[in-house]
């Protein structure tokens, strides 16, 4: 047997403390990308079935196999393997490569929905159970919503809300199983249990059902990794079974659960604790370190889930955000940059450009200068990675090991989780405060008791705004309302317990909201308050467009006067959404965030007062509206940087488009700039940035020539995808945005 690795002690020894075990062991990397290593024939020969799967799925309409049969669970299929005599790190969803699975917890009609969209029927056992005698999270939320919530969702006021889906967003601290195997932590979970005594309140009487959910579901994980031939009762002793345990902590997630967001956490620093152990006492070579992480990746690009087509329409190209959060520092001032992050990115040429995971690099102004450069590179040559702002989060949120919830959100890993809460339409929320409360669509009075507006021609901004804080106030309360609801229900019907399993037994919750539209209302006001703009009425008296005299400053150009009005509108949500009380007590955090969904939105709004046509996509999160960041590059991203991330917790997501040549003449030049650029971007406190390098006219030669890109990833809002997936109504609006020709 092999003998547990010495590793240097500390309070990870007496108690379940990843953190800990980081600090005291991580070996910090100062070097440049010239040790990594291309992929070795084991890797290749894995990847090649891969490859030829992925090309029959696509050709299947996106969906390659789906079983109809068996509702998806921890052991509710055999082992599967890809090419298993090749294979180093083992494990699939179910027992056959890219076949989905059903998982009706979260509501039945949907799995239902998406098995006939793709022309199979729900098996009748699994019909007939949830017919008669099964409830679902779905179920229970539209038996909870009232009235006006069913309103405001079915109008377009709220959108994306997580009641016909999983909310995903919960991140298991999958390393744990590495560290201290099943029966360490089934030791600590009964021990919390044990603790969880009186008085029985509500809410410790639910408290010991999840733990009793969560020490029940690590005994089946133990049986599924057995079932591979592994025994993850013990903790993992070399490198190849540290990723192996971390593996199989997450494909418990994922055959459990189909949240809008599965991400991974921050497993990259950990597993370098393992392979450099192993590097140094001669175990392994660099070659073999690389295929761990290669085939430890491969995994996870293979992750899928059964999907409608209505969900597509709010998070296309089939994401699952298997989000990994890679460099960054700690409060101690080291950089937990290892070897093992650029490992991470090198299965970006390995195995080729891909969406997942959704590499997220912890940008710091002190990370080294190697691996900044070669974040660089990877980001002009594959448009695959995001940066988020490390020392804006690790000095705000007060803490060094967290990981990226879905797209750009912050969590503390293991010690907090997020309840996730879509978006609210503020752009639409606007034609609410000019058109008396009604929507500018059908006439349904949304917001009882605003008044119809004195000055018309041209419209009075202090007026206008007025109205807007009324309505404002009330979308912050039934968002509240309905969040309340569908988190309770989630829990109810749909308890993430192979999550919570590897997190702390209470942790701290905060509440995902989200906003869309910003930048239209920025526009909006600012052609209200510096131009004279007249409201055109239908017989119905609603607006059905704007008549716009003068001039007025546009949002992403580094214009004070309407850069402030973008930042006033997201401090007074945010502010009316943290005075509302919240399901477990959750903190509320916003984020200015849209996802793909950017485009249903624009499909559900009327013209807007900035001389946006009704139906038109709105702008990807905080972005700019498409081509009216005229000064470049540098004033775009300046005008984004001014919103304060204290108002927008959850995240401020930024997807930039550059034309290469726009960076240098030569790649040299163009890595140095791009470092250079995304310093000054994030000295200036701005969150986060998704990085394009790509042409205009690459895009739509892919349109035409699918075939010709199958691997072509691109950024778009929080998180990448295969372009060639996206629907062709998504490709235009992507080609559409702003594709900078000049830094300044």
């Amino acid at each position: 047997m092999i003998e547990p690795q010495k590793f240097k002690s500390g309070r990870w020894q007496q108690e379940v403390d990843v953190r800990d075990f980081v600090l005291r062991n991580v070996t910090p990397y100062e070097g440049d990308a010239s040790f990594l290593c291309p992929p070795t024939e084991r890797t290749k020969q894995v990847w090649a079935v891969c490859l030829k799967a992925l090309e029959e799925e696509r050709a299947n309409n996106g969906v390659r196999s789906i079983d109809i049969h068996t509702i998806s669970g921890i052991n509710a299929f055999t082992a599967g393997y890809i090419d298993k005599a090749n294979e180093t790190i083992v494990g699939l969803q179910t027992d056959e490569l890219l076949r989905r699975a059903m998982k009706p917890f979260g509501g039945y009609q949907v799995v239902k929905k998406a098995l006939e969209e793709n022309g199979f029927e729900m098996d009748p056992e699994i019909e007939k159970i949830f017919s008669h005698y099964r409830k679902t999270h779905n179920d229970g939320v539209f038996d909870a919503y009232t009235e006006e919530i069913r309103t405001y969702r079915s109008l377009g006021f709220l959108t994306g809300l997580p009641d016909n889906y999983a909310r995903g967003r919960v991140i298991g601290d999958y390393r744990r199983l590495a560290l201290y195997g099943i029966d360490r932590l089934v030791e600590a979970k009964k021990a919390d249990l044990h603790d969880l005594t009186g008085p029985m309140t509500e809410a410790r009487i639910r408290l010991r059902e999840e733990v009793s959910e969560q020490i029940r579901v690590l005994g089946e994980i133990k049986a599924m990794a057995a079932s591979y031939g592994y025994d993850v009762s013990r903790p993992a002793y070399t490198a190849q079974e540290a990723v192996q345990w971390v593996y199989f902590a997450y494909l418990a997630a994922v055959k459990e659960q189909d949240g809008a967001a599965m991400s991974l956490g921050n497993v990259s620093s950990f597993l370098d604790i393992y392979i450099t152990y192993d590097l140094n006492k001669g175990l392994i070579d660099e070659n073999f370190a690389q295929e761990l992480i290669d085939q430890f990746v491969i995994k996870l690009r293979m992750v899928r889930h059964l999907r409608m087509g209505s969900y597509n329409d709010i998070f296309a190209g089939d994401p699952t955000w298997v989000t990994e959060a890679i460099g960054g520092r700690l409060t101690d001032g080291r950089h937990k940059v290892t070897k093992t992050s650029f490992r991470f990115l090198q299965t970006l040429y390995n195995l080729g450009a891909s969406p997942e995971p959704n590499i997220t690099v912890l940008w710091s102004q002190d990370l080294p200068l190697g691996f900044k450069e070669f974040c660089a590179q990877v980001s002009i040559d594959t448009s695959s990675i995001q940066y988020e702002n490390d020392d804006l989060m690790r000095a705000t949120r007060h803490s060094d090991d967290y990981g990226i919830a879905c797209c750009v959100s912050f969590q503390e890993i293991g010690k907090q989780i997020q309840f996730f809460g879509a978006r609210a339409n503020l752009a639409k929320a606007l034609l609410l405060a000019i058109n008396a409360g009604r929507c500018e669509n059908t006439g349904t009075l949304i917001v009882p008791g605003i008044p119809a507006l004195k000055h018309e021609s041209p419209l009075d901004y202090e007026e206008v705004m007025a109205n807007y804080k009324l309505v404002l106030k009330q979308v912050a309360r039934v968002y509240n309302e309905s969040m309340n609801i569908i988190h309770y229900m989630h829990d109810k019907y749909y308890y993430e317990r192979a999550q919570m399993a590897f997190i702390d037994t209470n942790p701290s919750i905060n509440l995902a909201y989200g906003a869309a539209g910003l930048s239209i209302v920025a526009d909006s006001l600012s052609a209200i308050r510096y131009a004279k703009v007249t409201p055109q009425r239908n017989a119905e008296g609603l607006t059905e467009g704007f008549d716009t005299v003068g001039e007025y400053p546009c949002y992403g150009n580094d214009d004070d006067r309407v850069d402030m009005i973008a930042k006033d509108v997201t401090h007074i949500f945010s502010t009316m959404l943290k005075e509302l009380p919240i399901y477990k007590n959750a903190q509320p955090t916003l984020s200015v965030l849209t996802i793909t969904s950017n485009v249903m939105y624009g499909k559900k709004t009327g013209a807007t007062p900035d001389g946006r046509a009704k139906g038109v996509a709105f702008a990807p999160g905080a972005n700019p509206m498409h081509g009216r960041d005229e000064n470049g590059a540098i004033a775009s991203l300046t005008s984004v940087a001014k919103l304060d991330y204290r108002d927008a917790e959850d995240g401020i997501s930024n997807t930039f488009s550059i034309v290469p040549h726009s960076l240098g003449s030569n790649q040299e030049e163009r890595v140095e700039n791009l470092v250079g650029m995304m310093d000054g971007y994030f000295s200036k406190g701005a969150h986060h940035l998704n990085v394009n390098a790509l042409n205009r006219e690459q895009l739509l030669d892919a349109m035409e020539h699918p075939e010709n890109y199958p691997q072509l990833t691109i950024r778009v809002s929080g998180y990448a995808v295969n372009f060639v997936r996206l629907s062709r109504e998504h490709q235009l609006e992507v080609i559409s945005r702003s594709f900078h020709q000049k830094m300044r």
